[in-house]
């Protein structure tokens, strides 16, 4: 009892801790003894992350005129054009637009790049810009029949955008296998691009200047250059009727040349 009443004495004091029977001064208490000392362990060198496969560089224009010099028919081009990855294009355009008409014309038609309704038939020059074109031809007694129609980008670009120098020297060697395969006799250029795609820096100094001029291209795998009549593009026509006078002088001399070539 009497351990009791002290111990209940020293809670009402506050008293909050045991105290030792002996009095203890820490100032001189031993120091504890050491831990044991813990040998620190080899950390493992850092492990690279395995090194991805670089991914295989796109064909580039090298690629595509190999790719088209090993085709000897058009049957043949139109397919390795298909398989073609080269060309971004490719993947925002709906399908390759590849061409029209005959085979064996003696005129081959070149405009720029398909529209939305070309990429969606899969056939150059049957939208708006196709139909004026066809009355253009009709005009000088020609019709798709009798001319092989094409474009010097075969697949869209987005929004109808102009395609960039490069597009148009990664499908050069389409364009100009196709016209070799034909063999016509002559080219009629539609707008700043596909004259830009046959003539180079003759191009440069615009369509307006060039158009109505006889030039000539030289075309991979033919024996000597073609005679080349650059106009304005039928879209053009259709934005600006008072250039429709200038293109009626370019078909004149296109027919007159063509008369002399039967």
């Amino acid at each position: 009892m009497e351990l009791l009443d002290g111990l209940r004495l020293q809670w009402e004091w506050g008293a909050d801790e045991a105290l030792l029977d002996a009095p203890q001064d820490r100032r001189h208490s031993p120091a504890p003894p050491p831990l044991p000392f813990a040998k620190p362990q080899d950390t493992p060198p850092a492990r690279r992350p395995p090194r991805q496969p670089s991914s295989p560089a796109l064909p580039g224009p090298e690629d595509a005129a190999r790719l088209a010099a090993s085709c000897t028919t058009l049957a043949a081009l139109e397919d390795a054009m298909r398989g073609f990855t080269g060309c971004a294009l490719r993947e925002t355009a709906t399908q390759l637009v590849f061409a029209d008409g005959a085979a064996d014309a003696r005129l081959v038609i070149i405009g720029e790049a398909p529209g939305g309704e070309e990429d969606r038939v899969g056939k150059p020059f049957v939208g708006p810009a196709g139909q004026l074109l066809d009355r253009m031809l009709g005009s000088i007694g020609l019709d798709r029949t009798k001319v092989r129609i094409i474009n010097a980008i075969p697949w869209r670009p987005p929004g109808n955008r102009t395609p960039t120098e490069a597009e148009i020297a990664l499908c050069l060697p389409f364009l100009h296998r196709q016209i070799a395969l034909i063999a016509p006799y002559g080219l009629f250029t539609l707008g700043a691009v596909a004259a830009k795609a046959l003539l180079g820096k003759e191009a440069q100094t615009g369509i307006r200047r060039l158009r109505g001029r006889w030039r000539e291209a030289t075309i991979e795998g033919l024996p000597a250059p073609l005679p080349v009549l650059p106009s304005y593009h039928p879209a053009y026509l259709l934005r600006t009727p008072t250039a429709k006078r200038e293109t009626w002088q370019d078909l004149l001399s296109l027919r007159a040349w063509l008369e002399t070539q039967c």
